[in-house]
């Protein structure tokens, strides 16, 4: 099977109305960015690489398969913007008695059957991109990155105008801190093969979606670039 695309999931009326009125060229980035990787812990993802419907079992908030191949191409996105420069924010959930903001209670009282000692540890960032010395870890009681954090003041105290966004789920916190930093007038980037979900249809239709009003949705190919673009830009002014 090919690979899937957004318009797997559009009827023939969505297809037609974005060949007229769709998106037809990226925005276009600035020249400071910040990578921001979204929950990526083990929870969402499990202590081993299984299917879906076999992580589940263990993990009711697995992404299987998909969310660890999401995972390999952010190592790749996360080397390239540590080679640049770029500043790397990590965003995970915060853990102290708040109130959840999720209403997905099956799920939640599902994970209340396994053992502390994995409770805790699948709230980790898991280690294949677990943040270096230095890195700023910021912890969130809201779906949105930017909701009730620090991730705003930090952004702006660093000069950035623009967020390139990745980690889980597409549908949910991706795209809830997607609209906010778009709300903020930040230049916001996704990178297609570093988001995942546990749907198929919600994370490419809410792609599209985010492509069409919020963000630019780009490869991992084109993020590396301009990572690359960034860090040469850099360099010439250190050298100037």
């Amino acid at each position: 099977m090919s690979k899937l695309s957004w318009y797997d999931f559009m009827t023939e009326q969505d297809k037609e109305h974005d060949a007229l009125l769709g998106k037809k060229e990226l925005a276009g980035f600035g020249e400071t960015p910040a990578l921001v990787l979204i929950d990526i812990y083990y929870s969402v993802l499990g202590f081993e690489r299984l299917p879906i419907m076999e992580s589940v079992q263990t993990w009711p908030m697995s992404t299987g398969l998909e969310g660890w191949e999401a995972v390999d191409h952010t190592v790749q996105l996360l080397a390239s913007a540590r080679k640049n420069g770029i500043p790397v924010i990590h965003v995970k959930g915060l853990h102290t008695g708040v109130n959840s903001w999720s209403r997905g209670g099956k799920k939640r009282r599902d994970m209340s059957k396994l053992i502390e000692e994995d409770i805790l540890r699948g709230r980790e960032i898991i280690d294949e991109v677990k943040p270096l010395p230095g890195e700023l870890v910021i912890e969130k009681a809201a779906a949105s990155a930017f909701h009730g954090t620090p991730l705003l003041f930090q952004l702006v105290s660093l000069g950035i105008d623009t967020v390139i966004a990745c980690g889980e789920t597409t549908s949910g916190c991706v795209r809830a801190s997607v609209v906010d930093g778009a709300t903020y007038r930040f230049k916001m980037g996704v990178v297609q093969e570093c988001v995942f979900d546990r749907t198929q249809a919600s994370h490419y239709m809410n792609l599209y979606d985010m492509h069409q009003k919020y963000a630019d949705v780009i490869d991992l190919s084109y993020a590396s670039q301009y990572f690359d673009s960034v860090g040469s830009l850099n360099k010439q002014t250190v050298s100037a």
